[in-house]
């Protein structure tokens, strides 16, 4: 599609076929068996994530300059979508993709050349996001973890909950208040970013992280700073500037999983579709019966509408336009497509779904979380309703 002066354009083909034939390539050397035994035992699917590092897919963002590809966002989401529809799980990596923004655009030009490099040849890993806090949640502007300036070094001392991959992450992207929330005009002033050196915290003490347990094989921690001593340097662009560095990583992150939820919904349409055509009840397959067929056909039509969004969102973040309302409104859209999908492919299946050797049961739990996670979905509604629609704040 053409586009005139200012326009956004958004492809409707299939698009980046030549990042997505190689990555099923990938994802067929990982087959639901090796999932399932990562699911028992717990365990992280390093094979699977030095599988892409090594093919160079998890630096397909970082600009040439500095080692990647530089592909635009709308690359990324390729990659994790077919990941997903290939019936895989980008979970323990896919924050590099969207982390790795908040350098690129704001670090110092010193920051980007001693990581990004080191970031796309697979020697560093930039997996963890420390924003979430246990006593206020998706309330980000009224986060507790401070750091105070001393000499050479910021200070830093709270705790951050969910931080998925914290304890297999060499870096990760810290938000912080450097100003007390009580002594700044607007409250999304005095938050500042940090890149932490997790490596290098380890061995001088301060950092504690603590696995959480939880349905899916997610990799989540809480982590616990008590004087954490980081060197200056370590600040991302200016002192209390954090909160709008932030953001371009939180669109990115709602866009590429967006991306996954829909891999996901694609995964149980194809899955429901095979096994209604061949499944034959009192003579006949089961795909013949509307009850069967319908919601498939809806699944189908609601993941349509819902890659349209994404389309859009990315194309309005590779452009640097505004994206809040289409990032938000994609990860809805396609959250609500995949577990739809999700549910219709239970529902062909039957009992059939409960069996872990078929991998519905473990997909439709990992597709769940999107509604919850990175931002839940009434939060995106509220979202839409103040800063869209104009109506009074609900929260």
């Amino acid at each position: 599609m053409s586009g005139g002066p200012g326009e956004v354009v958004v492809s409707i083909d299939e698009d980046y076929g030549f990042l997505r034939q190689p990555v099923r390539r990938i994802c067929e050397r990982f087959p639901g068996e090796y999932w399932r035994a990562l699911d028992a035992e717990g365990r992280y699917p390093s094979e699977f994530v030095d599988a892409l590092t090594e093919h160079e897919y998890l630096a397909a963002l970082i600009p040439e300059e500095y080692g990647g590809a530089g592909l635009p966002l709308r690359a990324g989401v390729a990659i994790l979508e077919t990941i997903h529809e290939s019936g895989c799980n980008a979970a323990a990596c896919h924050a590099q993709m969207y982390t790795m923004g908040t350098l690129l655009r704001h670090g110092s030009e010193e920051q980007k050349r001693q990581y990004l490099p080191r970031i796309a040849r697979g020697e560093l890993r930039l997996q963890a996001f420390g924003v979430t806090e246990p006593t206020t949640g998706s309330d980000t502007l009224r986060l507790k973890t401070q750091a105070v300036r001393d000499g050479d070094e910021y200070v830093i001392n709270g705790q951050k909950i969910w931080t998925s991959r914290a304890l297999y992450s060499d870096l990760m992207i810290l938000l912080v208040r450097t100003t007390a929330l009580e002594q700044v005009e607007k409250r999304s002033h005095g938050l500042s970013v940090f890149l932490v050196d997790l490596r290098a915290a380890r061995e001088r003490g301060g950092l504690e992280i603590r696995p959480i347990e939880t349905m899916i094989n997610h990799n989540t921690t809480e982590i616990f700073f008590t004087d954490l001593r980081v060197p200056a340097s370590s600040l991302i662009g200016e002192e209390g500037r954090g909160f709008r560095y932030i953001l371009d990583g939180m669109n990115a992150e709602r866009i590429l999983l967006s991306g996954e939820a829909l891999g996901d919904a694609r995964y149980f349409l194809r899955r429901a579709t095979e096994y209604a055509k061949q499944r034959e009840v009192f003579g006949r397959p089961i795909g013949q019966n509307q009850g069967i067929a319908f919601p498939l056909a809806r699944c189908w039509a609601q993941t349509q509408a819902a890659d349209m969004m994404v389309r859009k969102a990315a194309g309005l973040f590779d452009a640097h336009r505004e994206c809040g309302a289409e990032a938000n409104s994609a990860k809805l859209l396609a959250s609500e497509a995949a577990w739809a999908a999700g549910d219709a492919c239970f529902q062909t299946f039957g009992g059939f779904a409960f069996a872990t050797e078929y991998d519905i049961e473990r997909k439709w739990r990992e597709c769940r979380l999107f509604q919850t996670a990175p931002i839940s979905s009434n939060m995106v509604l509220a979202f839409i309703a103040q800063n869209v629609l104009g109506l009074p704040r609900s929260y």
